[in-house]
């Protein structure tokens, strides 16, 4: 059974390769976001080992909910949760810093175990994913993403960085919506 979302996701990769009109995604799903600080727990890790069982995703997850990591984060701007994904090898396939934290004001220093990244201002294609439990509704949109970018396509990504912003739509993680950012060339 296809559901609602999973056929707008899909016509949202229609238009990334270009089988649709391009003033779809630009109007709607393109956005230009300006530069922000997050400090966070970070690791290296690739797609492959978070396939496993030994991935640091749900580990870093655990740790900031049990150790109250996000109350030790100074200066946040907002209540918003972000995962990072920055300073990609490659691509997709390739190592990446995974970094959970949140935004703070520029120019904050880290608290010892965690680590300040700036993401410079940047275009992204916005990809909301389906509401429902987080550990699904995640998971299936990066697999959207995933392959909304063939080789060739108008769009690609820049794998500089890209973003999850849990916001008050993820309040609940039974019946979330999370905002996926994909940075663009």
């Amino acid at each position: 059974m296809i559901r609602s979302g999973t056929i707008a996701r899909l016509l949202t990769g229609c238009i990334l390769l270009g089988a649709v009109d391009m003033s779809y995604a630009q109007t709607n799903k393109r956005v230009q976001q300006d530069a922000f600080d997050v400090i966070g727990i970070a690791a290296r890790t690739t797609n492959l080992d978070e396939a496993g069982p030994n991935g640091v995703i749900p580990q870093f997850w655990r740790r900031v909910f049990t150790e109250k990591l996000l109350d030790q984060i100074p200066n946040r701007i907002d209540s918003d949760i972000i995962a990072l994904y920055t300073e990609y090898a490659s691509d997709e396939k390739g190592a990446y810093t995974f970094v959970l934290g949140a935004r703070v004001k520029a120019g904050t220093a880290a608290p010892e175990g965690m680590r300040s990244v700036h993401v410079p201002a940047a275009g992204y294609f916005v990809f909301p994913t389906d509401r429902g439990p987080v550990e699904k509704v995640v998971p299936a949109e990066w697999q959207v993403i995933w392959n909304a970018f063939p080789s060739g396509a108008p769009a690609q990504r820049a794998f500089q960085a890209d973003f999850e912003l849990y916001g008050k739509s993820a309040a609940d993680p039974k019946n979330s919506q999370v905002y996926i950012y994909v940075g663009l060339k």
